[in-house]
């Protein structure tokens, strides 16, 4: 008999960096009675990140993009209004503009206070935020097998989402500064291909018989097979700021993982690039987003990121229409149109110099921008 249909269920989680409202920089120590306000709010849906200033969100299991939209609408909303009481509010970005890393705590927690002790201070400059994408699958094997395939389209993902142009203060250059402290961690980039489960599971045992980690949940690659969940977890993409364009990226996610599983069925199977190659693009999505295009390796060239996506969403058309979610597949199209949160930001510190502003107080603009726009379109569906 055939396999069944895996679920596509959604699960969507976020992180947000918590400023001063007057002085638009990161509150290293926010007051415990916020944080505990937030989590009360949604009990086992917000969380403490590993720097205090941070604070996580996630949705529950959603059977479509309708239903995930509508968990982030309330998140989002409700995290804001119980900070702006206190004087603070969430941005939804992968890096703060001009906030320095030193001065930052960490969580209190044990699983926390290991990974500051293990990791040194790499850990302790993790001032970043991410988004990260569960897609349910509930083979095992299949889960893997998707993994292997779908590697191949996550520096397309990383582009559409950037959102960390800035670091302390400094324009990067990169569209995703977030990817460059990340890589400084162990166990981060593309995971290698594994033909089954069984060896995937037998790789991490080694490293839990070895005693250098308690279990899969310390792999950070771009993607991994949930340690928790069955699900298959996509975690390269920055946090997007506006809401609509973290529904696009997770769609693009879900449609690619249907994609490959509706051509499997058929016996057909994407071709699989070596990390060397994988890397490249993903270091081009890190360092240009969608500006400098991706390289297509079946045509041997880089290919403009707008002619990519054209092809993406043909591809995926039949998925879309399947997972309704065809109008935030459409929406990459208006993301590249305007840009990402990542040319935004940027564009607004300079529109702020052109007009007279000091470095300073252009990035305190792009504070507020960021304030804003994290609150963009989060009314009801």
């Amino acid at each position: 008999m055939a396999a069944p249909a895996p679920s596509f269920t959604l699960g969507i989680e976020e992180e947000y960096l918590l400023v001063d409202r007057q002085t638009r920089d990161i509150v290293p120590d926010p007051p415990e009675e916020m944080l505990q306000a937030c989590a009360a709010v949604a009990p086992d849906q917000v969380h403490p990140e590993f720097l205090r200033c941070q604070i996580e969100i996630g949705t529950r299991v959603c059977g479509d993009l309708t239903e995930a939209r509508k968990e982030l609408v309330w998140l989002r909303r409700s995290v804001a209004e119980v900070a702006d009481r206190y004087g603070l509010a969430p941005i939804a970005a992968s890096t703060h503009p001009f906030a320095v890393w030193l001065p930052q705590k960490h969580t209190n927690r044990d699983r926390y206070n290991m990974l500051a002790r293990d990791i040194g201070a790499p850990a302790r400059r993790l001032m970043i935020c991410g988004m990260h994408v569960h897609a349910g699958i509930e083979d095992e094997n299949l889960r893997i097998d998707l993994m292997n395939q779908v590697r191949y389209f996550l520096p397309h993902l990383l582009a559409l989402s950037t959102s960390s142009p800035f670091w302390q203060g400094q324009d990067s250059g990169l569209k995703s500064y977030r990817l460059a402290v990340w890589n400084e961690l162990p166990r981060t980039g593309m995971p290698e291909e594994y033909h089954s489960f069984g060896e995937y599971q037998q790789q991490v045992g080694a490293l839990v018989e070895a005693g250098v980690i308690e279990d899969a949940t310390k792999l950070w690659w771009d993607i991994r097979p949930s340690s928790r969940f069955p699900t298959l977890e996509m975690r390269i993409s920055d946090i997007c700021t506006r809401l609509d364009d973290t529904l696009t990226v997770a769609a693009f996610y879900v449609c690619l993982l249907r994609m490959l599983w509706r051509l499997r069925r058929g016996n057909v199977a994407w071709r699989r690039y070596r990390n060397l190659l994988l890397e490249e693009n993903r270091w081009r999505a890190q360092r240009y987003g969608f500006d400098g295009g991706l390289i297509d390796f079946g045509r041997g060239e880089i290919v403009p990121y707008d002619e990519l996506l054209n092809e993406l969403i043909g591809l995926l058309r039949e998925d879309a229409e399947a997972l309704g979610c065809v109008d935030a597949i459409e929406n990459a199209r208006d993301i590249v149109r305007r840009g990402t949160s990542a040319h935004r930001q940027v564009a607004v510190y300079q529109e702020a110099v052109d007009a007279g502003a000091t470095p300073e107080e252009a990035l305190r603009r792009v504070v507020d921008w960021l304030i804003e726009e994290t609150l963009f379109g989060l009314e009801p569906a």
